[in-house]
């Protein structure tokens, strides 16, 4: 399946005004939520700044997975079960439970963009066993690589002063 091109910088902004959205609503959700999804986003914006860090875009990348899972527990813990809320209250929750529903397909996008700057994550999920193609690496051991400079390989004549 061919996933389609989407911008880190769109999946970033989305996240944003629907944190920034569902934040407003101050009553319903503690701070956690807003310190959370925020940090997350920051890191988003390293992975927008620095494009060839694999590092940036997978970290982003478990960080969306683990703000899915607080998301939950945040809404499972603290959703009002009583009374009528107001305008702005149902919007908050609303655009946090929207933003909910999209991460998992950010997350998708985000994987496809690790994918795109090399990362090789292999996942295996037999027994849950995630696995690094590490071919690419060279053994800083090897001292079998010829010096570029051969005249740096002979020894320089002390000067008399």
């Amino acid at each position: 399946m061919e996933v389609p091109a989407v911008n880190l910088k769109a999946i970033v902004l989305v996240h944003w005004l629907l944190t920034t959205w569902g934040c407003m609503g101050v009553l319903w959700l503690p701070n956690s939520y807003a310190w959370g999804n925020f940090t997350v986003l920051a890191v988003g914006v390293w992975a927008i700044g620095q494009r060839d860090s694999i590092d940036a875009i997978i970290m982003f990348l478990i960080g969306l997975l683990l703000t899915v899972l607080t998301d939950i527990i945040h809404f499972s813990i603290f959703y009002p079960q009583k009374g009528s809320p107001t305008d702005l209250q149902r919007f908050s929750e609303g655009m946090a439970i929207f933003s909910l529903l999209l991460k998992p397909l950010s997350c998708l996008f985000v994987y496809q963009m690790y994918r795109e700057r090399g990362g090789e994550y292999v996942i295996n999920l037999g027994f849950f066993s995630v696995s690094r193609d590490r071919s690419a690496y060279q053994s800083i051991d090897q001292q079998d690589v010829p010096c570029p400079y051969p005249d740096l390989e002979r020894k320089p004549e002390p000067h008399p002063y």
